[in-house]
Parts: structure tokens; sequence; C-alpha cells
């Protein structure tokens, strides 16, 4: 008898756990630009369906060789995400970038326009879906390694949309022979950006112009907070340094850290509840936060 009510109790609490925990919607969005469906991942916390507030958004993104349920399958925790969703009340959407998308529209591939599917499709499907904050005080944006570099392109050309931004191990600078990688990736890196951009010849314009490195006026110019951090063994960890440094030479605020760490999903598992917290101060000053539950 003892042992049945242990049972019953165990299995109460696990029932309890999981009716108050956040929840995973897998949402179809249709892209007019690229003539294609993709899928998103839309986190929604426990709170959203017993309230009638608007929630603010975390665009959360995947890096080069990912898609858009990286962020709930390969972090060593799986429940991640839908905790800090819980924790933050905080709708999160991971939107599918494809592989070496690089958020931005291809001036070569028709079938490669990730910068306008997010700002204008994406954004608009997820605000006519759910009760969100429909306004750029209410939404920010962060990812990895690719996405990094798209949250911060996203945010640096579109300021309307987004109130800060950031990035983890981002790929701040497009040129890919200053990566501290073997040959073979080196090679591979070649081909695809020559697919992507219609050149591998990392002096053209269409890297400088894309580069977040370069991109320091148009920063320093819409004001958003933003924060930068990348580990002291990534390889991308040259062109992290080199955009802090620019953002400081031009008096451009902004958080940088260095921790221990490679381009591992340990180091960003570590990394993305300190994002939580950096918009969630941001988000609270533009009275878009939702108070706990």
């Amino acid at each position: 008898m003892k042992n049945f009510r242990l049972i019953v109790f165990s299995a109460l609490c696990f029932l309890c756990f999981y009716a108050n925990a956040a929840t995973v919607d897998s949402l179809d969005v249709p892209s007019a630009v690229m003539n294609k469906a993709y899928k998103a991942a839309v986190v929604l916390p426990a709170s959203y369906a017993n309230s009638k507030a608007a929630y603010p958004v975390l665009y959360l993104l995947h890096g080069g060789s990912g898609h858009f349920r990286d962020w709930l399958t390969l972090t060593p925790d799986k429940m991640l995400v839908k905790n800090l969703a819980d924790q933050f009340n905080m709708i999160i959407v991971m939107p599918e970038g494809e592989t070496f998308g690089w958020y931005l529209d291809s001036p070569v591939d028709p079938n490669n326009k990730f910068e306008t599917y997010i700002t204008k499709e994406v954004i608009q499907k997820i605000d006519n879906t759910y009760r969100t904050v429909r306004s750029n005080k209410g939404r920010v944006i962060t990812g990895l390694s690719m996405g990094g570099h798209g949250a911060m392109y996203l945010s640096g050309r579109h300021p309307e949309l987004f109130c800060a931004a950031g990035t983890m191990s981002g790929a701040m600078d497009m040129n890919y022979t200053k990566f501290r990688i073997n040959e073979d990736f080196a090679k591979s890196l070649k081909d695809r950006f020559q697919k992507l951009l219609g050149t591998s010849d990392t002096s053209d314009d269409v890297y400088v112009k894309n580069s977040i490195i370069n991109m320091v006026d148009a920063i320093k110019k819409n004001g958003m907070p933003i924060i930068i951090d990348c580990g002291v063994d990534d390889f991308l960890i040259e062109a992290n340094r080199e955009l802090h440094h620019r953002l400081l030479y031009n008096n451009v605020p902004h958080d940088y850290v260095e921790r221990p760490g490679a381009h591992t999903w340990e180091y960003w598992q570590n990394s993305l509840p300190y994002h939580l917290l950096f918009f969630q101060k941001v988000l609270k000053g533009n009275g878009s936060a939702v108070e706990g539950k």
C-alpha cells in the first residue's frame, strides 16, 4: 500500500510538472519570396495559456549546418529552451534558415532569400498567430555561429523590428580565409560561398558589405543594446575580438564576453541564459516584459 501511494504521488508530480511547462508548436510558415513553405518551432511559456497579456518574442537562430529544431534537439539539456521560456515568460521562435543560408538575400540564388523571409514573412506569421508585442519594443534576436551573424545582420539592417540583439560564437566576418580552420573545411566554405554570393573572392564588395565587422556605423546609429560572446578556443574568436575593438574605438556601448569553450553545444547551452537575462532587462525597460505568474 505504501509503495502504491508513492507511485501515485510520483505520477501526480509528473503530471503537474508537465501541465505547467512550456509547450512547443511546429508551425508552417509559407514564403512567397521563395515559393516554398518552411517550418518554425515556437515555444510558448506555460503562463501563456492562462494569460491575456501580449508576450515578447525572442527569435533564436540556428547555425550554418543546422535547421530550425537544433536548439530543441542538440543542446545537452533538452529542456533548456522550454525552461528559459517559462523562466522569462517569453515566446521563443526558432525559424528555418536552411543550411548555409546566412539569413541574407542571395544576389545569385533565387531560392535563398532569408532576410526577406525572416523580416517580412516569419515575423508577420508569428504576430498573426500568437498574442505578441507587435512592435520592436517586444522583439529580440540572437543566434549561434551563422545565426549570430544573422541576428546582428537582421537587427542592424532592420532596427524597426528589434529592440536588442545578440550573437554567440558568431561569424562576424564573412571572409572565411581568416577562420582558424583546416584546408578541407576552407575548401568546403569556398564552394558554398561561391554558390551563395556568386564569387569566392573575399575582397569582393558582397563579402565586405555583408560582414558585421563592417556594419559598425549602422550599429552605432541604431543605438540598439547588443550582447556578444565567444569561446576562447572557438575558430571564430578573432572576428569577434575585431568587432569588439571596432565598437570600442567608435564608442558604441555593448556587452562583450569571452569564456572558456569552443564551437560546441555545451558552450551555447551555457551562453543562452545570459542572453535571456540581458534581453529581459531591455524588455522591462520597454514595458514589454510579462511578469511572472
